[in-house]
């Protein structure tokens, strides 16, 4: 005879598997439903992308972070920007 401890081991296996399983197909569902979203909307051009002049009218000086001001550049950038 099996043991009771073994077959509730093995429903709780089951359970487990299939509670996960379930939840891959939905997340697999939700991922297509938001990329088929997105697609659809650039489709019919309902999706406006701003772009501006991010270096302020300077010309690149290769630190794309100075550039967007997330740090302070180098001397030399500071100089030329104070004239």
């Amino acid at each position: 005879m099996t043991d009771p401890s073994d077959d509730l081991q093995t429903t709780q296996r089951l359970r487990v598997g299939m509670i996960g399983l379930v939840a891959v197909v939905l997340l697999i569902a939700l991922a297509g439903w938001i990329i088929g979203s997105a697609d659809h909307a650039t489709a019919n051009g309902t999706v406006e992308i701003a772009v501006g002049n991010v270096t302020g009218g300077n010309a690149a000086t290769g630190e794309p972070l100075a550039e967007l001001g997330a740090t302070p550049g180098t001397l030399n950038d500071q100089v030329a920007d104070a004239r």
